[in-house]
């Protein structure tokens, strides 16, 4: 909403906002640019009465803002639909979906373009570290969107992306998630089919090779053309896809850290190697970040970028804010912020931590997790079984436990061998994790709310 609210303002309208709990960085970015922010849905706030209201899909009824605009019979409408129709007609739309990696592949995506001086516009859900905020209109066809399979409004119960109709599609990967609107793994790739049955005949769809699920999702029906990707991929598989007519992308790191890698492009109707290789050097941690890359790669070579302008933009690539974010060192303890929200994403940023901490030759401590369970699906209680198993990789894990959560705290805290410590008040992890790190420890911190404040007081409280 609030990268909907950029383009609003660029677009020449007077914008003016809601939300129950406004933090940064998105806030920090709409008081720059102009934008009133309110506290809270009274509503006042929506008088005098505006030309349109955005609804977002947090909003349900009962809320008093939604229930003042429709008393009042206030047009509104969802935020995809404004901007399918106010931005994207007419643009050759760049869709990044997947469960996991939305934001970090988009912000890499539309860093190549604007690399490649082709001044893309782009909506990322949010605040990259290459541009100077989180959407643009630009002044090109090609536009960037993070295509997410969340519900678009109270009133709109498809998903977001399928109003997005993307020429150029990434499927990242497909899991259960959102569990508080999807009854199944079924009911989301149901969604995402939805989205594949948009993509023109002569679009494209980028996926990694063997995942089960978005093989799955395909096998229902398939109109457009395919690429794969994948990280360490046998050369035999490579070259088998090429000859069959399908460009397959594949990288070699140089360790687990995949801080450098080569990229290779294979095929079409190539048999005896790859066509193009290019290396990358970049600020990025983990394998799963490689294939985020490699998928970018792909989708900007569609609209025709070279392989090497590609991943020479990625080398300057600098990430995106609350992704493995660094946020500072005091006393020797680094202190990072996560947006990881899912047994997979905690599991892959903190592989990515421990492969960088290996690669590294000075004495390291301890890799600390600090999860708060926030995403609706996390506080249902669906990834119980997964969680304590998606922390193999810490030394230690401190878990917030919030008021109504459907967490089974007792069973996670004893589940596994890593040692494990829940607390009530944010204060209270502070205050533990200020008497127990120590020099060369990395504390992750991981939510996808603000935590109440807990990255800046930590490190606050470690100076002192």
């Amino acid at each position: 909403m609030g990268s909907l609210a950029v383009l609003a303002k660029q677009l020449g309208h007077q914008v003016s906002g809601s939300d129950a709990n406004v933090y940064p960085p998105m806030s920090t970015q709409l008081e720059a640019l102009g934008i009133e922010l309110c506290e809270g849905y009274l509503p006042e706030h929506l008088e005098p009465p505006p030309d349109l209201v955005i609804i977002g899909n947090a909003m349900s009824r009962g809320n008093a803002a939604v229930e003042h605009v429709l008393n009042k019979g206030m047009p509104y409408v969802s935020g995809p639909q404004w901007l399918a129709q106010s931005v994207l007609q007419d643009k050759w739309v760049l869709g990044v979906a997947g469960t996991h990696g939305k934001t970090t592949t988009s912000a890499m995506l539309a860093w190549i373009l604007h690399y490649a001086k082709m001044d893309p516009g782009y909506l990322i859900g949010g605040v990259t570290q290459n541009f100077p905020q989180s959407a643009n209109l630009g002044s090109t066809p090609f536009f960037v969107v993070e295509a997410d399979e969340y519900d678009s409004a109270f009133f709109d119960k498809r998903s977001k992306f399928i109003h997005y109709a993307p020429r150029t599609a990434i499927v990242n990967n497909l899991e259960f998630d959102h569990a508080d609107i999807f009854d199944d793994l079924r009911a989301i790739e149901t969604q995402f089919h939805h989205m594949v049955r948009t993509v023109p005949g002569n679009g494209l769809i980028i996926s990694p090779w063997q995942d089960a699920n978005i093989e799955s999702m395909l096998s229902r029906g398939c109109w457009s053309p395919r690429q794969r990707f994948g990280v360490n991929s046998p050369e035999a598989a490579c070259l088998e896809l090429a000859a069959n007519g399908e460009s397959f992308w594949n990288a070699v790191p140089q360790d687990d850290s995949g801080q450098s890698f080569v990229l290779q492009k294979f095929g079409p109707q190539n048999g005896s190697g790859p066509v193009s290789e290019a290396s990358v050097d970049w600020q990025m941690t983990g394998l799963h970040n490689v294939s985020n890359g490699l998928a970018a790669v792909a989708a900007a070579h569609h609209v025709g970028v070279e392989v090497a302008t590609a991943c020479a933009a990625l080398s300057e690539f600098k990430g995106v804010k609350r992704r493995l974010e660094y946020l500072g060192t005091v006393r020797g303890i680094q202190v990072f912020d996560d947006f990881a929200h899912h047994p997979t994403a905690i599991a892959t940023t903190l592989a990515g931590m421990r492969a960088r901490m290996d690669s590294e030759a000075e004495q390291q401590g301890q890799l600390i997790a600090v999860i708060e369970p926030r995403s609706n699906t996390m506080k249902l209680g669906v990834h119980q079984d997964e969680l304590s198993a998606s922390c193999q990789q810490a030394d230690q894990v401190v878990w917030f436990q919030p008021e109504g959560a459907g967490i089974d705290f007792q069973a996670l805290l004893s589940a596994g061998d890593i040692p494990s410590y829940g607390f009530a008040e944010v204060d209270d992890i502070i205050s533990y994790l200020e008497q127990t790190c120590s020099p060369g420890d990395r504390v992750v911190i991981m939510s996808n709310g603000g935590f109440g404040g807990i990255h800046q007081k930590l490190l606050a409280r470690l100076a002192v």
